[in-house]
């Protein structure tokens, strides 16, 4: 089975009030806000939307299903 590794990158550490980093197959990172019930872009400064995420999520099966 592959796995995919993640470089540190220390503008993406914990944030006080956030849930995360998430790390996606794309290179995307966001945070939830359990605050907002949203997933938070930190390199656009924007909430992301539930169907984008929904994406994102989908790229983890789709990668998880193919190394099954």
């Amino acid at each position: 089975m592959a796995y995919t590794v993640f470089q540190h990158d220390p503008n993406f550490g914990p944030r006080k009030g956030l849930e995360g980093p998430f790390h996606y197959p794309s290179g995307a990172v966001l945070y939830y806000d359990p605050k907002a019930g949203e997933y938070y872009d930190p390199r656009t400064d924007w909430y992301v939307s539930n169907e984008d995420v929904a994406v994102l999520q989908q790229q983890i099966v789709d990668r998880l299903t193919q190394n099954a």
